[in-house]
């Protein structure tokens, strides 16, 4: 398939796993449209275009024009310099890479990072969070991350794949939507009782049992394994994790257990105070997760091969 075939389908199916639901979807591509509408003729050749098709900005096509066939790709969490010229080296030894595809944002996606932090604002407002208190308590989480990504040298990768003639996209958001549903679907299936329920069930997953084969298995940093589960939120998905001031407001809707794939100390912290139990699933390994799901899509759709690296490993459902 093509590189923009590919990247048009990985959107697609992003969106289609959203958490926030299809229609919300919609309305952020229309927002998105009126935004432009709305600038000056001077300033439109600023705006990103590629946001009236994809509502997620940490997810691009770096370098290509969209019309190479891919049929091999070089697939990691993490693709920067070093995994570039890796796919540069490949090549010279006869094992051909199409497309260096990275799950973590770079380039102009990196860039972009904290835009896709909005979306958790709606995905709390749907446990029964009031929708305009969860976005003020996001604005400032938003605003501290745009300024720590604002000084980060964005196109060093993208200038690699240039130099080498590799194509080069990032798939971020949409194959954690995949991860964030898929979980959040079991954990509603099993309701599991005990946090302990929740680890089993976590550990049932082969990618979960690979990471604890590592030392990197699911983790309990807040509550015991005898404490009540209640019910369960899965924040897998909106880019970062969110302000720390929201598990106050999640307490408060009920929610019992977060399941995330990382948490800070400020937000255990948090967490603590409110008496919620928190469960590390695994940062990598549910990154692996969700894009083993979107993958499993890809090769039903059309055959690729997936060379795997930086922390990535395929597992086929």
């Amino acid at each position: 398939m093509k590189l923009k075939e590919l990247y048009k389908f990985v959107v697609e199916e992003g969106m289609k796993e959203d958490p926030r639901g299809q229609s919300s979807v919609k309305n952020v591509l229309k927002d998105n449209k009126q935004a432009l509408d709305e600038l000056k003729t001077a300033d439109k050749k600023y705006f990103d275009y590629e946001s009236l098709v994809n509502p997620y900005a940490d997810s691009r096509i770096l370098n290509g024009s969209g019309d190479e066939q891919i049929k091999t790709i070089l697939l990691g969490v993490d693709m920067e310099v070093g995994e570039i010229v890796l796919a540069d080296r490949l090549n010279a030894k006869g094992k051909k890479i199409d497309l260096v595809m990275a799950h973590h944002p770079e380039g102009s996606a990196l860039a972009g990072f904290s835009k896709v932090m909005e979306m958790q604002a709606e995905i709390i407002a749907n446990l029964g969070v009031n929708a305009v208190k969860s976005e003020k308590l996001l604005e400032e989480r938003i605003q501290r991350v745009s300024r720590g990504v604002s000084p980060v040298n964005h196109a060093r990768a993208v200038d690699a794949a240039k130099l080498l003639d590799m194509p080069f996209m990032c798939c971020h958001t949409p194959a954690d939507n995949h991860v964030a549903t898929y979980l959040q679907k079991i954990m509603d299936k099993k309701k599991p009782k005990y946090i302990k329920d929740i680890i089993k069930i976590l550990m049932d997953i082969p990618e979960y049992q690979e990471a604890s084969k590592m030392g990197a298995g699911p983790t309990i940093i807040n509550g015991s394994s005898k404490n009540l589960a209640g019910k369960v939120f899965i924040d897998m998905t909106g880019g970062t994790e969110g302000s720390k001031e929201i598990f106050k407001t999640l307490s408060d809707a009920g929610v019992g257990t977060i399941i995330g794939m990382h948490f800070s100390e400020d937000h255990l912290k948090k967490a603590k105070e409110e008496k919620m139990n928190m469960v590390v699933a695994g940062h990598i390994s549910s990154d692996t997760l969700g894009l083993n799901l979107l993958l499993d899509k890809v090769e039903k759709k059309n055959m690729i091969k997936v060379e795997c690296c930086s922390g990535f490993f395929r597992i086929k459902r």
